[in-house]
Protein backbone atom coordinates (compact mmCIF):
# COMPACT_ATOMS: atom_id res chain seq x y z
CA UNK A 1 0.00 0.00 0.00
CA UNK A 2 1.34 3.51 -0.78
CA UNK A 3 0.91 5.00 3.07
CA UNK A 4 3.43 1.86 3.95
CA UNK A 5 5.86 2.97 0.74
CA UNK A 6 5.53 6.38 2.26
CA UNK A 7 6.29 5.63 5.58
CA UNK A 8 9.42 3.12 4.92
CA UNK A 9 10.80 6.14 2.29
CA UNK A 10 10.07 8.89 4.60
CA UNK A 11 12.26 7.18 7.44
CA UNK A 12 14.89 6.19 4.55
CA UNK A 13 15.31 9.83 3.79
CA UNK A 14 15.17 10.91 7.56
CA UNK A 15 18.36 8.64 8.37
CA UNK A 16 20.34 9.78 4.92
CA UNK A 17 19.58 13.28 5.45
CA UNK A 18 20.79 13.37 9.59
CA UNK A 19 23.75 11.10 8.72
CA UNK A 20 24.54 14.21 5.15
CA UNK A 21 25.10 16.62 8.32
CA UNK A 22 26.99 14.83 10.35
CA UNK A 23 29.25 14.48 8.03
CA UNK A 24 29.20 18.60 7.92
CA UNK A 25 29.32 19.09 11.39
CA UNK A 26 31.06 16.38 13.24
CA UNK A 27 30.57 18.06 16.81
CA UNK A 28 26.66 18.23 16.21
CA UNK A 29 24.67 16.50 18.97
CA UNK A 30 21.60 14.88 17.73
CA UNK A 31 18.55 14.49 20.33
CA UNK A 32 16.20 11.27 18.95
CA UNK A 33 12.57 11.74 20.84
CA UNK A 34 10.38 8.57 19.53
CA UNK A 35 7.06 10.66 21.00
CA UNK A 36 3.15 9.00 20.84
CA UNK A 37 -0.20 11.10 19.62
CA UNK A 38 -2.77 11.02 22.09
CA UNK A 39 -5.56 10.78 19.45
CA UNK A 40 -3.40 8.17 17.34
CA UNK A 41 0.26 7.63 15.99
CA UNK A 42 3.09 9.05 16.94
CA UNK A 43 6.39 10.03 15.63
CA UNK A 44 10.24 10.81 15.94
CA UNK A 45 11.42 13.69 15.95
CA UNK A 46 15.95 13.75 15.21
CA UNK A 47 16.69 17.24 17.05
CA UNK A 48 20.16 18.66 15.76
CA UNK A 49 21.85 21.19 18.33
CA UNK A 50 24.89 22.76 19.49
CA UNK A 51 27.11 22.13 16.60
CA UNK A 52 30.08 24.12 15.42
CA UNK A 53 27.99 24.68 11.95
CA UNK A 54 24.71 23.99 12.84
CA UNK A 55 23.11 26.00 15.40
CA UNK A 56 19.95 24.27 15.84
CA UNK A 57 17.41 22.32 13.38
CA UNK A 58 15.08 19.08 12.69
CA UNK A 59 14.50 15.99 10.63
CA UNK A 60 10.89 14.95 11.86
CA UNK A 61 9.03 12.54 10.92
CA UNK A 62 5.35 12.07 11.73
CA UNK A 63 2.83 9.42 11.24
CA UNK A 64 -0.30 10.09 12.60
CA UNK A 65 -4.43 9.33 12.52
CA UNK A 66 -7.56 10.30 13.82
CA UNK A 67 -10.67 12.77 14.09
CA UNK A 68 -10.26 15.69 12.22
CA UNK A 69 -11.21 18.79 14.53
CA UNK A 70 -14.06 21.15 12.85
CA UNK A 71 -12.10 24.15 12.28
CA UNK A 72 -9.81 22.09 10.04
CA UNK A 73 -12.17 19.97 8.39
CA UNK A 74 -13.45 22.86 7.05
CA UNK A 75 -9.89 24.38 6.08
CA UNK A 76 -9.40 21.61 4.16
CA UNK A 77 -12.72 21.29 3.00
CA UNK A 78 -12.71 17.35 4.09
CA UNK A 79 -15.40 14.83 3.15
CA UNK A 80 -14.42 12.83 6.06
CA UNK A 81 -13.34 13.48 9.45
CA UNK A 82 -11.54 10.58 9.96
CA UNK A 83 -7.73 11.32 8.63
CA UNK A 84 -4.50 10.00 8.33
CA UNK A 85 -1.41 11.78 7.56
CA UNK A 86 2.87 11.22 7.07
CA UNK A 87 5.39 13.19 6.64
CA UNK A 88 8.84 14.20 6.71
CA UNK A 89 9.67 18.32 7.67
CA UNK A 90 13.21 19.78 8.22
CA UNK A 91 14.12 23.15 9.05
CA UNK A 92 18.16 23.71 9.62
CA UNK A 93 19.16 27.37 11.00
CA UNK A 94 22.68 27.43 10.71
CA UNK A 95 25.19 29.27 12.66
CA UNK A 96 27.44 31.42 10.08
CA UNK A 97 25.16 34.31 9.11
CA UNK A 98 26.50 33.16 5.54
CA UNK A 99 25.02 29.94 5.16
CA UNK A 100 21.59 30.01 4.51
CA UNK A 101 18.54 28.68 6.83
CA UNK A 102 16.86 25.63 4.76
CA UNK A 103 13.12 23.97 5.03
CA UNK A 104 12.04 21.04 3.00
CA UNK A 105 8.98 18.87 3.68
CA UNK A 106 7.23 15.98 2.33
CA UNK A 107 3.72 14.43 3.34
CA UNK A 108 0.48 12.14 2.16
CA UNK A 109 -2.43 12.42 3.79
CA UNK A 110 -6.01 9.65 3.84
CA UNK A 111 -9.65 10.74 4.36
CA UNK A 112 -12.12 7.60 5.42
CA UNK A 113 -15.70 7.07 5.54
CA UNK A 114 -16.77 3.88 7.09
CA UNK A 115 -13.20 2.68 7.14
CA UNK A 116 -13.15 2.97 3.50
CA UNK A 117 -10.46 5.55 1.36
CA UNK A 118 -12.60 8.64 0.04
CA UNK A 119 -9.25 11.02 -0.61
CA UNK A 120 -5.83 11.21 -0.85
CA UNK A 121 -2.89 13.71 -1.92
CA UNK A 122 0.30 14.08 -1.73
CA UNK A 123 2.33 17.78 -0.98
CA UNK A 124 5.71 19.18 0.14
CA UNK A 125 8.40 21.60 -0.97
CA UNK A 126 11.82 22.92 -0.35
CA UNK A 127 12.68 26.75 -0.09
CA UNK A 128 15.98 28.41 1.16
CA UNK A 129 16.28 31.75 3.34
CA UNK A 130 19.52 33.60 2.84
CA UNK A 131 20.59 36.30 5.07
CA UNK A 132 23.10 37.30 2.49
CA UNK A 133 22.71 37.73 -1.48
CA UNK A 134 25.28 34.45 -2.66
CA UNK A 135 23.28 34.49 -6.54
CA UNK A 136 25.15 31.52 -7.18
CA UNK A 137 23.78 29.50 -4.13
CA UNK A 138 19.75 30.43 -5.69
CA UNK A 139 21.01 29.36 -8.65
CA UNK A 140 22.27 26.13 -7.94
CA UNK A 141 19.51 25.26 -5.72
CA UNK A 142 16.65 26.07 -7.85
CA UNK A 143 18.74 24.12 -10.80
CA UNK A 144 18.81 21.40 -8.63
CA UNK A 145 14.76 20.96 -7.84
CA UNK A 146 14.45 22.18 -11.73
CA UNK A 147 15.72 18.80 -13.05
CA UNK A 148 14.36 16.99 -10.64
CA UNK A 149 10.71 18.44 -11.85
CA UNK A 150 11.70 17.93 -15.16
CA UNK A 151 12.29 14.21 -14.76
CA UNK A 152 8.28 13.81 -13.76
CA UNK A 153 6.47 16.92 -15.91
CA UNK A 154 8.22 20.10 -17.60
CA UNK A 155 5.25 22.37 -15.98
CA UNK A 156 6.20 21.27 -12.50
CA UNK A 157 9.05 23.45 -11.65
CA UNK A 158 7.48 26.32 -13.23
CA UNK A 159 4.18 25.59 -11.41
CA UNK A 160 5.42 24.61 -8.00
CA UNK A 161 7.99 27.64 -8.15
CA UNK A 162 5.51 29.95 -8.63
CA UNK A 163 3.11 28.24 -5.85
CA UNK A 164 6.18 28.80 -3.06
CA UNK A 165 6.71 32.25 -4.26
CA UNK A 166 2.92 33.06 -3.48
CA UNK A 167 3.08 30.85 -0.52
CA UNK A 168 6.31 32.00 1.57
CA UNK A 169 5.20 35.49 1.53
CA UNK A 170 5.09 37.45 4.43
CA UNK A 171 1.50 39.60 3.34
CA UNK A 172 2.25 41.63 6.81
CA UNK A 173 5.70 42.86 5.71
CA UNK A 174 5.02 42.78 1.79
CA UNK A 175 8.24 40.69 1.74
CA UNK A 176 8.94 37.10 0.79
CA UNK A 177 10.74 35.19 3.18
CA UNK A 178 13.41 33.61 1.25
CA UNK A 179 14.55 33.04 -2.29
CA UNK A 180 11.78 29.72 -2.96
CA UNK A 181 12.19 26.91 -4.55
CA UNK A 182 9.01 24.49 -5.11
CA UNK A 183 5.81 23.94 -2.92
CA UNK A 184 2.84 21.70 -3.93
CA UNK A 185 -0.09 20.50 -2.35
CA UNK A 186 -3.01 18.56 -3.19
CA UNK A 187 -1.57 16.46 -5.76
CA UNK A 188 -4.51 14.16 -6.26
CA UNK A 189 -4.34 11.05 -8.29
CA UNK A 190 -6.06 11.72 -11.91
CA UNK A 191 -6.39 10.27 -15.36
CA UNK A 192 -3.02 11.81 -16.56
CA UNK A 193 -1.17 11.35 -13.59
CA UNK A 194 -1.28 7.93 -11.41
CA UNK A 195 -1.06 7.65 -7.52
CA UNK A 196 2.21 5.76 -8.34
CA UNK A 197 3.98 8.69 -10.54
CA UNK A 198 2.69 11.47 -7.65
CA UNK A 199 4.11 9.35 -5.13
CA UNK A 200 7.70 8.75 -6.94
CA UNK A 201 7.11 12.76 -7.70
CA UNK A 202 7.00 13.46 -3.52
CA UNK A 203 10.03 11.14 -2.95
CA UNK A 204 11.81 11.98 -5.42
CA UNK A 205 11.56 15.95 -4.12
CA UNK A 206 12.69 14.02 -0.83
CA UNK A 207 16.31 12.32 -2.25
CA UNK A 208 17.26 15.85 -3.94
CA UNK A 209 17.58 17.62 -0.56
CA UNK A 210 21.17 16.60 0.39
CA UNK A 211 22.25 17.79 -3.34
CA UNK A 212 20.38 20.93 -3.32
CA UNK A 213 21.50 21.95 0.11
CA UNK A 214 24.55 20.50 1.45
CA UNK A 215 26.56 21.65 -1.17
CA UNK A 216 25.79 25.25 0.02
CA UNK A 217 26.56 24.70 3.59
CA UNK A 218 29.89 23.39 3.08
CA UNK A 219 30.48 26.66 0.77
CA UNK A 220 29.53 29.26 3.75
CA UNK A 221 29.90 27.55 7.02
CA UNK A 222 33.58 28.32 7.39
CA UNK A 223 33.71 32.22 6.20
CA UNK A 224 34.43 34.33 8.95
CA UNK A 225 31.67 36.61 10.63
CA UNK A 226 31.42 39.98 13.07
CA UNK A 227 28.55 40.82 15.99
CA UNK A 228 26.85 43.17 13.08
CA UNK A 229 26.77 40.33 10.95
CA UNK A 230 24.99 37.48 13.32
CA UNK A 231 22.66 40.80 14.48
CA UNK A 232 21.22 41.06 10.48
CA UNK A 233 20.91 37.17 10.53
CA UNK A 234 18.97 37.06 13.91
CA UNK A 235 17.23 40.23 12.53
CA UNK A 236 16.06 38.23 9.52
CA UNK A 237 14.89 34.92 11.95
CA UNK A 238 12.45 37.26 13.38
CA UNK A 239 10.63 37.60 10.22
CA UNK A 240 11.07 33.59 9.35
CA UNK A 241 9.23 33.33 13.22
CA UNK A 242 6.41 35.40 11.96
CA UNK A 243 5.12 33.28 9.12
CA UNK A 244 5.76 30.51 10.89
CA UNK A 245 3.57 31.43 13.89
CA UNK A 246 0.68 33.76 11.67
CA UNK A 247 0.72 31.88 7.91
CA UNK A 248 2.34 28.23 7.98
CA UNK A 249 -0.35 25.91 7.31
CA UNK A 250 1.82 23.07 8.55
CA UNK A 251 1.94 24.79 11.81
CA UNK A 252 -1.43 25.55 12.29
CA UNK A 253 -2.66 21.86 11.21
CA UNK A 254 0.08 20.43 13.93
CA UNK A 255 -1.31 22.52 16.59
CA UNK A 256 -4.95 22.21 15.81
CA UNK A 257 -5.03 18.24 15.26
CA UNK A 258 -3.03 17.91 19.10
CA UNK A 259 0.16 17.16 17.24
CA UNK A 260 3.57 17.20 19.51
CA UNK A 261 4.14 20.92 20.31
CA UNK A 262 7.62 20.54 20.69
CA UNK A 263 8.24 19.39 16.92
CA UNK A 264 5.76 21.69 15.51
CA UNK A 265 7.91 24.48 17.05
CA UNK A 266 11.54 23.08 16.10
CA UNK A 267 11.63 24.80 13.11
CA UNK A 268 11.95 28.21 15.21
CA UNK A 269 15.58 29.29 15.25
CA UNK A 270 17.54 29.51 18.99
CA UNK A 271 18.60 33.36 18.72
CA UNK A 272 16.38 36.00 17.08
CA UNK A 273 15.71 39.51 17.72
CA UNK A 274 13.48 42.25 16.43
CA UNK A 275 14.10 45.95 16.32
CA UNK A 276 11.97 48.74 15.51
CA UNK A 277 11.37 49.98 12.45
CA UNK A 278 14.76 48.08 11.16
CA UNK A 279 16.55 49.06 7.97
CA UNK A 280 19.65 48.09 6.68
CA UNK A 281 22.38 50.28 5.25
CA UNK A 282 21.54 52.08 1.73
CA UNK A 283 23.96 50.14 -0.73
CA UNK A 284 25.42 47.49 2.33
CA UNK A 285 25.27 43.80 1.63
CA UNK A 286 22.40 43.38 3.84
CA UNK A 287 20.33 45.75 1.61
CA UNK A 288 20.72 43.85 -1.36
CA UNK A 289 19.28 41.14 0.27
CA UNK A 290 16.15 42.66 -0.81
CA UNK A 291 16.79 42.26 -4.13
CA UNK A 292 17.19 38.27 -4.70
CA UNK A 293 14.04 38.17 -2.11
CA UNK A 294 12.09 39.63 -5.60
CA UNK A 295 10.78 36.09 -7.57
CA UNK A 296 12.42 35.80 -10.72
CA UNK A 297 13.16 32.75 -13.01
CA UNK A 298 16.54 31.42 -11.58
CA UNK A 299 16.79 28.71 -13.59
Amino acid sequence: MIKEKFEENIKRIQNQIVSAFQLVDPEVKIIEDNWDRPGGGGGCSKILTKGKYIEKGGVNISIVNGVLPIEMQERLNAISASFYASGISLVIHPLNPFAPTVHFNIRYFELYKDSKLVDSWFGGGMDLTPFYPFVEDVIHFHTVLKNDCDRFDKTYYSDFKNQCDSYFYNAHRNEHRGIGGVFFDYLKPSKEKSIEHLFDFTISIGDSFIQAYIPIIEKRKDIIFNDSQREWQEIRRGRYVEFNLIHDRGTLFGLKTSGRTESILMSLPPRVRWEYNHHPEFGSEEEKLFEILKPKQWV
